[in-house]
């Protein structure tokens, strides 16, 4: 028996000092982490006009995350203040300018509801509308490559009818003479989005389809340059269903208002990008 004794002594020996240091040292380490001098807000006695400052310096230098972590501690501790409303305002521009457009979006709109009659409120619309202005490719983005049939013209879309509203409600704003160059060349976009489509379908001998989205154009695009193409793929698409009174009718629209059309000789020519040009 008492070497049974021993031997169970000898497979359970008591913790040396040194073990139970050792436990109580990491337990003390662990428990102390959350007071780590970098957990501690520096920021937390600072006055509205500081994180102001401090966030309007990150953003003169482009430093958006930063801007926006002043911004966003600014708003929670002084919701009401002036330097509240202008935080609002520059941090949908820094949101935008980080790459998040829809938190952007949302920061434009919570501004508009809450300060309708805010002097600056139509530099929100203006930002709004810069934001979905071709948002995925920029506005050089369609001068370069991308046919349109290949881009959901959504985004065009919202930014014209931002703009819109802006110019309709502020029509003395100083961002309205470039509201409307930015609408004029979305107006065309979307016209051009449409021709697309319908020689896209044209090709491929949806030829109903073609004929609707060249009436659509038409109808509702009637001052952009997609005219004359529109004219012409109406024709054609009536040609190809057999639809002879609607052809004609087209035709004599078509000579009408483009007596020397280029399309009466070459038809449409695959290489042609004309939306390139404007």
């Amino acid at each position: 028996m008492r070497s049974l004794a021993l031997l169970t002594a000898k497979k359970h020996p008591r913790p040396s000092v040194f073990m139970c240091a050792l436990v109580l040292s990491t337990a003390l380490f662990v428990g102390a982490c959350g007071l780590l001098p970098e957990e501690i807000d520096m920021t937390s006695d600072w006055s509205a006009s500081r994180l102001y400052t401090e966030a309007k310096s990150a953003f003169t230098d482009n430093n958006w995350e930063e801007a926006l972590k002043y911004y966003q501690k600014l708003e929670s501790r002084y919701p009401y203040g002036r330097y509240a409303q202008q935080a609002q305002m520059e941090v949908a521009y820094a949101h935008w300018k980080n790459g998040d457009e829809a938190a952007a979006l949302a920061d434009c709109d919570r501004f508009i509801k809450l300060h309708p009659n805010h002097p600056n409120v139509d530099y929100m619309y203006y930002l709004k509308g810069l934001i979905t202005f071709n948002g995925d490719l920029g506005y050089m983005g369609y001068l370069n490559s991308q046919d349109q049939t290949e881009r959901d013209p959504k985004s065009s879309q919202e930014s014209f009818d931002t703009l819109r509203e802006l110019v309709t409600r502020f029509p003395d704003s100083k961002y309205t003479p470039d509201a409307q160059l930015r609408m004029s060349y979305l107006v065309n976009m979307l016209a051009a989005h449409e021709i697309h489509v319908a020689r896209y379908y044209l090709k491929r001998g949806a030829y109903l389809a073609a004929a609707n989205r060249s009436q659509y154009a038409i109808q509702h695009y009637p001052n952009t340059p997609v005219q004359e193409e529109a004219a012409y793929i109406l024709v054609v698409a009536y040609d190809k269903l057999g639809l002879e009174d609607l052809r004609a009718d087209a035709e004599r629209v078509m000579r009408l208002n483009f007596p020397d059309s280029v399309y009466y000789t070459q038809g449409l020519d695959p290489k042609k990008s004309w939306w390139k040009l404007f």
